[in-house]
């Protein structure tokens, strides 16, 4: 079953889609929540969609939503910071908890590209969080942009000149590039000790597997990661895509409905 829910974070509405396994009224599920990538949304090119049906089809339920700035959420994409997604998907946590549908004690995150890198910070730093997959994580972000460089253009010159860095027809704030490169991916996301999954491709030329391979220098041994031969950063494939999602699968499965 699908429902859309429209969850309220300071003063502005974030709109999201519930996917709820059919059973009797009263089960609690439990529940993933997606966390979509930068300038992307809750449909997401590795198909969250897809993703949530086949979690659906097995007894778990999801929300997806639109970040401020994206989708069909409220706000503007130039006023958009890493710091504000945190607070944004912490602030959908709590309130999906209370749903008559969700099992609070067997709440998991995904999240996709730079989704994964707030969804690994969240996972940290907001309590119960069961169980954390991580898509193609852009861990290279604050060390690119830190560089003053984005896909080889100047960041500094592009905002003197316009105010703004276009980022694929994004106007990118300077108050957007200051909050990445002074993110503290590996730091912030070590501290969750529950169980990581994370899927990366080896074809990957948007966030490159050398920064995906250092989170397990901060996790304690509790996660796993899977290099993917050919994938790409979107896993644009349909046997790679298969692969994303069927991993996915089990480990949700795994570590949800234990």
């Amino acid at each position: 079953m699908i429902r859309h829910h429209d969850f309220h974070h300071h003063g502005l509405t974030l709109r999201s889609t519930l996917h709820i396994p059919e059973g009797p009224a009263e089960t609690r599920w439990p529940t993933a929540v997606f966390v979509h990538g930068f300038s992307s949304n809750r449909l997401e090119l590795p198909d969250f969609v897809a993703m949530s049906r086949l979690l659906e089809a097995n007894g778990i339920a999801s929300v997806r939503f639109d970040l401020s700035g994206h989708g069909e959420s409220d706000g503007d994409f130039f006023d958009v910071t890493i710091t504000g997604e945190i607070a944004e998907t912490r602030a959908v946590l709590e309130a999906a908890r209370a749903f008559d549908f969700v099992d609070p004690e067997r709440i998991g995150l995904i999240g996709m590209s730079m989704g994964g890198v707030v969804a690994g910070i969240v996972a940290a730093e907001e309590p119960g969080i069961r169980a954390l997959c991580l898509w193609s994580p852009a861990a290279v972000a604050p060390f690119e942009i830190g560089r003053g460089y984005l896909k080889g253009r100047s960041l500094a010159a592009e905002i003197e000149e316009k105010g703004y860095f276009d980022a694929d027809g994004h106007r990118m704030s300077p108050a957007l590039v200051e909050d990445i490169a002074g993110l503290d991916v590996y730091g912030r996301s070590g501290a969750y000790t529950g169980p990581v999954c994370i899927l990366h491709g080896d074809k990957d030329d948007i966030a490159p597997v050398e920064y995906v391979r250092r989170y397990l220098d901060h996790y304690d041994g509790n996660a796993e990661l899977r290099i993917v031969e050919g994938a790409d950063h979107a896993w644009g494939t349909i046997p790679h895509r298969t692969t994303l999602h069927q991993s996915t699968l089990r480990f949700l499965r795994r570590h949800l409905q234990s």
